[in-house]
């Protein structure tokens, strides 16, 4: 063989290397909790929904919804506003009342409304971030939150939306011997309440989220993938084992972010998109 063909051959090759790596980074949707650009989300959301996806996230995350509303806009123009950069929304962090019994009735009209926007922004999961500290002080507090959830998630289904729950890490603390999270699993119903699981703040609590996964499979179908601060910066996160269980936990969708920064959030949250786009793992 010439050297003009062997240069050729070599060259060929390296594109075709190339263009199937491209191809595999392509196809990883990587998702952003629009959280992590919260301040900027408040001054600036089409410039900031436009940064986000000319990084190459390709779905996002709300935080942002307020009396039928998100982010100021009517549901059906952020949806379009999201889509037009190459996005989709799937997914939306909405906490309603403290439930009781005496404001029950509210809490469901407050739900419905919160539903019916979100439907029409096309999320396909709505997730509560948080519970009032009613769930910490008694276990009868935190089945009153297991009972809104399974009344939530009821009400989701009809719409064909699943509803879920984010912890942080004071649900892997004792309540009365029983660890919060896993009364949580037990209490609420898994076809009408999953759980998306934060591995950041698991491991701040001093649990292994492969073990949840070995005990409770499928409940799992959202991840927040976080670190201290922009993904890789702690050094002490480890998500690989958490992304070779994905199929026993039940993950559909994983999503980045970022509380804290070193950098610009925007900084942070591209410097994470590249993180993961770099993590082989990640697909």
């Amino acid at each position: 063989m010439s050297k003009i063909s062997a240069l050729f051959f070599l060259t060929f090759f390296a594109f075709v290397f190339s263009a199937v790596s491209s191809d595999k980074a392509a196809k990883k949707e990587i998702g952003i909790q629009l959280y992590s650009v919260r301040e900027a989300m408040k001054t600036d959301v089409t410039g900031t929904i436009e940064k986000l996806g000319a990084m190459g996230y390709k779905t996002v995350e709300t935080a942002g919804y307020s009396d039928g509303k998100l982010y100021g806009m009517e549901p059906i123009a952020f949806k379009a506003l999201v889509e037009k950069n190459g996005m989709k929304v799937i997914s939306a962090h909405c906490g309603g009342p403290v439930p009781s019994k005496e404001n029950w009735n509210e809490a469901m009209t407050w739900w419905d409304k919160c539903i019916d926007a979100n439907k029409a922004a096309g999320v396909s999961y709505i997730v509560q971030p948080s519970m009032n500290k009613i769930a910490y002080e008694s276990l009868a507090g935190l089945k009153l939150y297991c009972d809104l959830f399974n009344a939530v998630g009821e009400k989701c289904a009809a719409k064909g939306i699943k509803f879920g729950y984010h912890n942080h890490s004071g649900e892997f603390k004792e309540l009365e011997g029983q660890v919060i999270y896993d009364f949580m699993l037990k209490n609420t119903n898994p076809k009408k309440v999953f759980f998306q699981i934060d591995l950041y703040w698991i491991a701040e609590g001093g649990k292994n989220a492969v073990d949840y996964f070995n005990t409770y499979p499928g409940r799992f179908t959202l991840y927040h993938v976080k670190d201290e601060k922009e993904l890789g910066e702690s050094g002490k996160m480890n998500f690989e084992p958490a992304f070779k269980m994905a199929k026993k936990a039940g993950m559909k969708h994983y999503i980045v972010e970022v509380e804290r920064y070193n950098f610009d959030p925007i900084v942070s949250v591209q410097k994470s998109f590249d993180y993961l786009m770099n993590a082989k793992y990640a697909k």
